[in-house]
């Protein structure tokens, strides 16, 4: 008889092959969403876990803010580029904000290289400004370790691709916010204050993201 794991990761599997990047996550509600209002400015937050976690770990960030998460668990980088017109674009967002790369370190779809990541994190900002969408580039939040991949080890990695991104931001005129020195630790892991499992904020961590976050957009909003 096949295990509770062993058939979840049979669905998995099967999910992988019939929708790898997961466009039916947002499909239905992406079509609900109206266009937004003249005066609105419309943010939209593409990312994997810590990204959809926050919306249920703070709700109250959200509300009343005109502000889409667009966050799905598990995803890597070139993932999120297949998605980016569904659950970016065409929302006519003013202002994208990109956190991503944890997963592609930890090998979630399989090997790849820091500059790979960085090339699929530059395309989604490449698409974001010919669609006249300005672009809030994330630092990758520190961690320790991977418990889902412990053979990994993190630590320099992230360091290394935060120093690519932050780079590119620099050269291309492209807000970069940087939650990675505000939550690490002497470890150069994340703050144990701000985590459960090395990885996820909780609420007090996400409570650390928030200004920082709200600061780059509207810094992101001054820019043409």
């Amino acid at each position: 008889m096949l295990s509770f794991l062993s058939l979840w990761a049979f669905g998995q599997d099967d999910a992988m092959k019939t929708d790898w990047a997961n466009l039916k996550r947002y499909a239905a509600d992406n079509k609900q969403l109206p266009p937004p209002t003249a005066k609105e400015k419309r943010v939209v937050f593409m990312g994997n876990s810590i990204t959809e976690g926050w919306r249920k770990a703070d709700s109250a960030f959200f509300a009343g803010k005109p502000y889409i998460n667009r966050g799905i668990s598990g995803q890597t980088t070139p993932q999120m580029l297949l998605r980016f017109r569904q659950d970016v674009i065409e929302l006519k967002p003013a202002v994208v904000v990109i956190l991503a790369g944890t997963n592609d370190i930890a090998e979630n779809t399989g090997p790849i290289t820091l500059e790979a990541i960085l090339g699929n994190i530059v395309s989604m900002a490449e698409l974001a400004k010919a669609n006249h969408i300005r672009v809030v580039l994330s630092s990758v939040l520190p961690a320790y370790s991977y418990r889902w991949r412990p053979q990994i080890q993190p630590i320099e990695k992230i360091a290394a691709l935060n120093a690519m991104i932050k780079e590119y931001c620099t050269k291309n005129k492209l807000v970069y916010v940087d939650y990675y020195s505000a939550m690490v630790d002497e470890r150069r892991g994340l703050d144990k204050r701000y985590t459960n499992d090395e990885v996820h904020p909780t609420l007090a961590g996400y409570k650390v993201m928030e200004p920082l976050v709200e600061k780059a957009i509207a810094e992101a909003l001054k820019r043409k």
